[in-house]
């Protein structure tokens, strides 16, 4: 697809600099970028591809220095998001799954919506109920009465059990499953588990997106709730009950305990870990491999384990790195200290002496 710079730039509202007619068919990293691709640079640390790089066109911030005349720049103040647009815009890749395949099994009862599309080896098991514009990858199992909103894509080998909501627009990635069951289980008189039945399900709100391997526990009873615009991850633990807000991200390696409330534009990085039965409010960071052990009542950025605010927990990591200096030191105090008191006694004996 060859685009003219001309016309991204008044996509996201561009200035120009250079030949406006040059032609665009790819979207690269600048290290990576080759003649005709267009890239982009906003991280101060990316600057050093720029003097190598062969892209055709580059979205920078207005303050950039243009210091090369054979590239073509498009000057926003936030190129990233820019460059994402573009790429949803003029760089998406095409879906090609149409129709049913003739190996997929879907109940006389389901109601599918039109445009519909579904791969070898589907089981859509009665009473389902599927929007429209869907489309459901191969291996996929859909339990009973699952509703599935329009516009949204189920991938590869994604099971989702009974009962459970799925919103408008949401991606669920391959191999997860949504609405296993809970980890509920009580200690009988013998010590031995007994398993709590979990009958609740698995609401994902429109605009959810769900990485591969990710499991989302149905609720004991009522509810696991993802609300609208929450991003998951790969390799990502939701508990049951576990209540995620609006527009919240949860990276990879992160496991929420059971019956956790999260509020909204929550973002956890990488491997943070956190207890059951407590609440997280809006607008809080917790930095990669954080425990939360207790609520969160004040928005900020957390780190740490257990974690603590930022900038508690960077003057603590601090003070760590340097406890072999402190050990030195104080061997060195406790060494003068010694010292001082011989000298004291050997005046007190001195002064009693005369």
């Amino acid at each position: 697809m060859n685009i003219t710079i001309e016309v991204i730039s008044g996509f996201i509202g561009g200035k120009i600099t250079g030949d406006e007619k040059k032609e665009i068919n790819n979207a690269a990293k600048i290290e990576e970028a080759k003649p005709g691709d267009l890239t982009f640079l906003y991280h101060p640390s990316y600057e050093k591809y720029f003097p190598l790089t062969k892209a055709t066109a580059i979205v920078v911030k207005p303050d950039f220095k243009k210091t090369r005349n054979d590239i073509v720049y498009i000057e926003v103040p936030e190129p990233d998001k820019a460059f994402a647009k573009i790429i949803v815009k003029f760089f998406s890749p095409k879906i090609n799954l149409e129709g049913i395949d003739k190996t997929a099994f879907v109940d006389p009862s389901v109601k599918l919506g039109n445009n519909t599309a579904i791969g070898k080896n589907v089981v859509i098991s009665a009473g389902c109920k599927i929007g429209k514009n869907v489309k459901i990858f191969h291996n996929a199992v859909i339990l009973e009465n699952v509703d599935i909103g329009d516009d949204s894509i189920i991938y590869q080998n994604v099971s989702i059990r009974e009962n459970c909501k799925i919103g408008a627009r949401v991606i669920i990635h391959a191999n997860s499953v949504i609405g296993s069951d809970g980890f509920g289980y009580y200690n009988d008189e013998k010590g031995a588990f007994q398993k709590i039945p979990q009958i609740g399900n698995v609401v994902l709100e429109d605009d959810v997106e769900i990485g591969s391997n990710v499991s989302i526990d149905r609720a004991a009873l009522g509810s696991t709730i993802l609300k609208r615009g929450v991003k998951i991850d790969n390799l990502v633990q939701i508990a049951h009950n576990v209540s995620i807000g609006e527009d919240s991200a949860v990276a990879s390696q992160t496991g929420i305990s059971g019956s956790t409330k999260i509020g909204k534009h929550v973002l956890l990085a990488g491997q943070v870990g956190l207890a059951g039965h407590i609440e997280i409010t809006d607008n809080v960071i917790i930095y990669a491999k954080s425990g939360i052990s207790t609520n969160i009542n004040k928005p900020g950025t957390y780190f740490g384990y257990p974690a603590k605010d930022i900038k508690t927990s960077l003057k603590i990591e601090a003070h760590l790195r340097r406890l072999p200096q402190y050990a030195e030191k104080i061997k060195e105090l406790e060494e003068q200290i010694k010292t001082l008191k011989e000298l004291i006694v050997k005046n007190t004996d001195s002064n009693q002496g005369s």
